[in-house]
């Protein structure tokens, strides 16, 4: 059965400078990820989110106490302390978040996932699950092991080299 990307190699055989098998597997990775969001945008829009704040929910609801200082939260997030402040606040009027004094400090102040915060989270979560396991329910469970421990090699290989800050072309010369 032919694919998008055996149509993409089609049209660029003998026309590019390329390993045609490491492109389709690359191709391939590039276009699953584009599926998946995809599906991660229809999540968002069916449980009523943008992205971002799915996003700081999520961080919440990996905590065990579920709570972050607003500094943790804008570390983990990638974004300036004023950027996670007007997340927060739009979070917390719409009841997802609470923001808590600290009772031994006053001038801490934690962020707390909701009730409310994690069961938008949870559909979320749920509507995602599904959406990656009907795009993995195409392999069986020996597949499933083996392209797992394949990726997971070829991603130790791409943070190595990310890393060393390893010029990809440069790592070619080394292959032999």
């Amino acid at each position: 059965m032919e694919d998008s990307v055996d149509r993409h190699l089609a049209r660029w055989r003998g026309k590019a400078p390329y390993d045609e098998t490491v492109e389709a597997v690359i191709t391939r990775m590039q276009n699953l990820t584009k599926h998946v969001a995809h599906g991660k945008r229809r999540m968002v829009e069916q449980i009523g989110l943008q992205d971002f704040e799915f996003q700081t929910l999520h961080r919440l609801a990996a905590r065990d106490d579920r709570r972050a200082t607003p500094g943790e939260l804008a570390a983990e997030l990638l974004l300036s302390p004023a950027g996670v402040t007007g997340r927060l606040d739009a979070l917390e009027q719409a009841g997802l978040v609470r923001r808590i004094r600290g009772t031994a400090d006053r001038r801490r102040v934690d962020v707390e996932l909701t009730d409310a915060g994690h069961a938008k989270w949870l559909a979320g979560m749920r509507f995602q699950d599904e959406v990656e396991r009907q795009i993995v329910g195409a392999l069986d469970e020996r597949e499933r092991a083996r392209v797992n421990a394949l990726l997971k090699k070829m991603l130790l290989r791409a943070e190595e080299l990310a890393a060393t800050d390893t010029h990809p072309a440069a790592g070619a010369d080394r292959r032999g």
